[in-house]
């Protein structure tokens, strides 16, 4: 139920955009938090990359930055494992995709296995050769973003739930919240509709 109110809320907004229902090209990334006592062992893990015990959120997004699927595993897992089974839903879930972007950490294997098994094209953005700091990147700040609308959430810095499902189902409840505040939101009235200025 979850899943399928997310999914009306996207089409809703990308046929306002005058964008197709469905999208075909989607954005991938993951983020690692920090799992609070009540994660269970079993579902956590070690990030050595980031230093961070808990768990991983593998998020995908469309070209707008709306969700599309969200997967939640121990922060140990590979970025490039996970993906294989998050492409793999993607791929049964939403047929009509053909192409995802994604950071030079799904580079490898992945490409080619994506494109022989499941018909999808993977291409990678890497950052520019000696930038330093914090970089926009083409198509990957798209995703990004919206892994920034989620922390906004004060409640997801950290992942408080007992099983992978339940951070799940949070995380895309607080994407739903962002969503409905946004077909909601009173647009201001277009420039020709307002009164002149009286005469000073």
């Amino acid at each position: 139920m979850v899943t399928y109110i997310r999914d009306q809320l996207r089409r809703q907004l990308r046929t306002g955009l005058g964008r197709c229902a469905y999208p075909v090209t989607l954005i991938i990334d993951s983020q690692s938090v920090k799992g609070a006592s009540t994660v269970s062992r079993a579902t956590r893990g070690f990030d050595p990359a980031k230093l961070i015990n808990g768990r991983k959120r593998h998020v995908a997004v469309d070209t707008k930055g709306f969700p599309v699927m969200i997967m939640v595993t121990p922060a140990d897992i590979q970025d490039r494992d996970a993906a294989r089974e998050l492409l793999w839903r993607l791929r049964l879930t939403h047929p009509q995709i053909t192409q995802v972007w994604a950071d030079s950490a799904y580079a490898g294997q992945l490409v080619t296995w994506a494109e022989d098994f499941l018909h999808i094209t993977l291409k990678t953005v890497s950052r520019p050769k000696g930038a330093k700091g914090f970089v926009v990147l083409p198509r990957r700040w798209r995703v990004e973003r919206t892994l920034g609308w989620i922390m906004n959430a004060r409640r997801n810095a950290r992942d408080y739930e007992r099983l992978p499902q339940h951070s799940e189902a949070h995380l895309n409840w607080s994407l739903i919240t962002l969503m409905t505040r946004r077909l909601t939101r009173k647009k201001p009235p277009p420039s020709w509709t307002k009164k002149p200025a009286p005469p000073a």
